[in-house]
This record gives structure tokens, C-alpha cells and sequence, in this order.
């Protein structure tokens, strides 16, 4: 009864907090166009390779268990000349097998360096101090566009001696900075001679009317055009020069978006629940009571006598309790605002798990304005 009165105080405390902070947060607030949206043709590329890890501690790939590392190597042996007799059985312990992965930004030109993360794709214990080998970096079309090497760094730590580990964070990945070299640029098309194309990053009529009135009175009318609620024909201008600066000016623009709609996302592994600003309910009227099943099994031995012949015998004896909360008739008053919301719900006195279930009830009874959406 203790813990239950504390996990309802912790609530309590909890949607208090959140209640204040609603009450001090502004009605709306400006953001810059940049945070809204992002111009068509300017995005990033992801990046992977295969590569060999060596100067590893003893800590490496075992190689009877893993047979592409043996395999690599040997391939890598023989473009450097060295040639393996066949059959031959290399016990190594400082070599592992890693994938490596970067992203390529937008406008990267050949000889700019990038990151790269390491992560062990074998059984290495370990790849700490290890050294990358020249690994080509690839795209999703099979080409080349950078080659990564380099010593990596592992933000954890560990030793083990007779059976006992101890270990801080990973240490079969890791990051190396600035560890890869562009080899080839993707080209960036900032839409055609006289028009470029914003896409909000969240579809929205109203957010991109605001947009297009925002641009249209820095630079005049008829410069923006909203084509869905997504997407906002720009004219810009047709030398580099003059677009560099005015994509600049533009992405600075400040713009008010328009409200959300209203959402309510549950997390059902957790129990975790979060509402937007724009949540309402309606008067209902709700009883909630806690149900709980309590299943205590003990075995009995049953020893026979002496001289009996008979053997013994080991028995399940099961005690089951169920107990139910009382759950009273409460009454959650019509809200025009999140802070109503949460002082109408915080009047159940239900833990985050049950409020799942009451926020169901509750649209399923046409009393909670908003969408349920379970991640």
C-alpha cells in the first residue's frame, strides 16, 4: 500500500511539473525556415565498407570461428605479394573484421576528410588500440566515394581474467574522426536555372501558406508558390553567386507554424505517454479500479517410512490470492487546454500503464479530441 501511495505521489508530482510548464510556455513561438524545411536535391548519402582491424591486443576475430576473416586477409596478402601455401591454418589474435560506415555530405568535394565508424562484425573481444586497413567506402550504386584508415577511438574500457569481466560501455565499435578521404563528389542540383523547391519537413497547409506569405514579403510578390502542403515552388536566381546569398537570406526567415494536430502517442513497451498542446476532452465520467493475481507455489516432500519400499514423492501445493482496488466514479470536467487535460486525468490517481488503457476508453467513448498513435 506504501508503493502504490508513492508511485501516486510520484505521478502527482510528475503532471505537476508538467503543468507548470505548460502554463509558462508561449501560445507560439517563430522558427526559422530552416528547422521547417529543407531544399530539395541538398541531402546526404550513406556510406559502407568492409575492411581488416589489426594491432588489436590479443583481442581479436577468432579465426576458426569466423572464416571470412582468414579469407580477407589472404586475399589481402596476395595484392601486397605475399602468397599463403594452401591449406595453411593462420591462428591469429590480432586481426578482426569490421564493417565501416560514414555518411557523405551534400556539396563534399574529393580530398575533404570525413567520419567513419568502426563496428566489429565478428567475435573480437575487443577493438581497442586497433588499427584500420585502407577500406573503400561505398554508395548505394556500388561506386567508390571515399577510402577509409586510420586508428580508431573506443569510449570504453575492460579486462578479464579467470571466468570475471568487467567492462565499461562498447568495445566492439568505435568512432575514428575525420578518418576517411572523398574520392568522389555527388552532385547537388539546386532545381533548374530559375526555380528551386522547399519541402517542409512535416506536411502541413497551413505551415506552408505561412511560408510562402513569409517569402513573399522579404522578396517581393509572387516569388513563392505552394504547390501541396508539402511542397513550395521558389524563383531564385540564376547565378550561383547571387542564389548562395539568396538561400541564405531565406533560410532565415522566421515563420510561426501553424498548430499541430491534435495527437496523443502511447508507447506500449514502457507505458510512457505524451500529448501535444492541442489536446481536449470532453465531461465523462470514469471508474477505475487495479485488478491483481498473486500465485505462491511451494513443493512438499512426502518421505515414506522406513522399510516401506516406497520412494519419495515431491508434490505443487498453490496458493492463489486476487485482490481489486476499489476503483470510485470520477468525474474529468471538459478541458480547454493540456494543463486541464493533465489536472483532469491526474484526478484518477492511475499509474502511466493504466492511463494507457483509460486514454482508450476514453476515445473509444468520443470523450478524448485527439489521435491515438501506438509506437
Amino acid at each position: 500500500m506504501q508503493h502504490a501511495d508513492r508511485s501516486r505521489g510520484g505521478i502527482a508530482m510528475l503532471c505537476g511539473l508538467l503543468l507548470c510548464a505548460v502554463q509558462l510556455a508561449p501560445a507560439a513561438h517563430a522558427e526559422r525556415l530552416k528547422e521547417l524545411a529543407s531544399i530539395q536535391g541538398v541531402r546526404d548519402n550513406p556510406l559502407i565498407g568492409y575492411g581488416l582491424m589489426v594491432g588489436l591486443d590479443g583481442s581479436g576475430d577468432q579465426t576458426m570461428q569466423t572464416p571470412f576473416t582468414t579469407q580477407t586477409l589472404n586475399n589481402m596478402l596476395s595484392q601486397l605479394g605475399i602468397s599463403m601455401a594452401p591449406g595453411t591454418n593462420m591462428q591469429l589474435k590480432n586481426v578482426a573484421a569490421v564493417m565501416v560506415t560514414a555518411t557523405l555530405p551534400s556539396f563534399a568535394r574529393p580530398g575533404q576528410n570525413i567520419d567513419v565508424t568502426v563496428s566489429s562484425m565478428g567475435n573480437a573481444k575487443s577493438l581497442r588500440g586497433g588499427t584500420l586497413l585502407m577500406t573503400p567506402l561505398k554508395g548505394a550504386d556500388g561506386m567508390v566515394y571515399a577510402i577509409a584508415q586510420g586508428n580508431m577511438v573506443v569510449g570504453g574500457a575492460g579486462a578479464s581474467a579467470n571466468g570475471s569481466k568487467v567492462q565499461i560501455n562498447q568495445l566492439s565499435s568505435g568512432r575514428i574522426p575525420a578518418g576517411a578521404i572523398v574520392e568522389r563528389a555527388v552532385s547537388s542540383p539546386l532545381g533548374d536555372a530559375n526555380t528551386l523547391t522547399l519541402e517542409l519537413n512535416t506536411s502541413d497547409f497551413g505551415t506552408a501558406q505561412k511560408a510562402v506569405d513569409a517569402i513573399n514579403r522579404s522578396f517581393g510578390p509572387g516569388t513563392a508558390n505552394a504547390l501541396d502542403a508539402r511542397v513550395i515552388q521558389v524563383n531564385a536566381p540564376s547565378q550561383p553567386e547571387a542564389r548562395v546569398g539568396f538561400l541564405a537570406r531565406m533560410e532565415n526567415l522566421d515563420i510561426t507554424p501553424a498548430q499541430a494536430v491534435a495527437r496523443v502517442v502511447i508507447n506500449a513497451r514502457t507505458g510512457s505517454v505524451v500529448m501535444n498542446q492541442t489536446v481536449r476532452i470532453l465531461d465523462c465520467a470514469v471508474a477505475h479500479g487495479n485488478l491483481s493475481v498473486v500465485i505462491n507455489t511451494q513443493p512438499v516432500i512426502s518421505q515414506p517410512g522406513p522399510l516401506s519400499g516406497g520412494s519419495t514423492v515431491v508434490a505443487q501445493t498453490s496458493q492463489i490470492q486476487l485482490n481489486q482496488a476499489g476503483g470510485a466514479l470520477q468525474v474529468v470536467k471538459n478541458g480547454a487546454s493540456l494543463a486541464d487535460v493533465v489536472k483532469g486525468l491526474n484526478t484518477l490517481g492511475a499509474n502511466p500503464q493504466d492511463l494507457v488503457s483509460i486514454l482508450q476508453a476514453m476515445k473509444a467513448a468520443g470523450a478524448l479530441r485527439a489521435e491515438l498513435e501506438i509506437i
